[in-house]
């Protein structure tokens, strides 16, 4: 019997990785812009407050600059998610590398088949009875016995 054991496939962990190495450049990227935004802006504010530029320009600006972040920050945020994803990707890709069991006995190498020590057990949920439910029962209304009319004889 030949054993062999479980081998990586190194270039496609080295594809998730490169991945993943571009994405936290493009990370640091949109961090960048972020800071030269707000650096423009910085220097528009000394601008208006040494008297070179009017309040409305800076408020047109204020409000350039502040849509320009919001979307560098959910920019951010969905490389975050895509790095986040990457890292669960190659989580999954390594963890199916554990090691299958062997022992070396005298008449040659067996493969252990057997499980763990102390596996997780796993507990079956309790059956539960049917709930039986509760029948209204009708209520029926009883007519109002008429009396009888009475003659008056006179």
């Amino acid at each position: 019997m030949i054993t062999k054991t479980k081998k990586m496939d190194e270039s496609a962990f080295a594809k998730i990785v490169k991945e993943f190495n571009a994405v936290g450049e493009l990370i640091r990227e949109r961090q960048d812009e972020k800071q030269a935004v707000m650096d423009s802006f910085d220097s528009e504010s000394k601008r208006f407050y040494f008297g070179k530029i009017s309040e409305k320009t800076l408020a047109s600006s204020v409000k350039k600059v502040n849509s320009e972040v919001q979307k560098l920050d959910a920019q951010i945020r969905a490389t975050i998610a895509k790095a986040g994803e990457l890292a669960i990707q190659a989580k999954r890709f390594v963890s199916a590398q554990s090691p299958k069991p062997f022992k070396a006995t005298l008449s040659g190498v067996i493969g252990s088949g057997k499980k763990r020590k102390n596996p997780v057990k796993k507990r079956k949920a309790p059956k539960r009875k049917p709930v039986k439910k509760a029948v209204k029962k009708k209520v029926v209304k009883k007519k109002p016995v008429a009396k009888k009319k009475s003659s008056k004889k006179k």
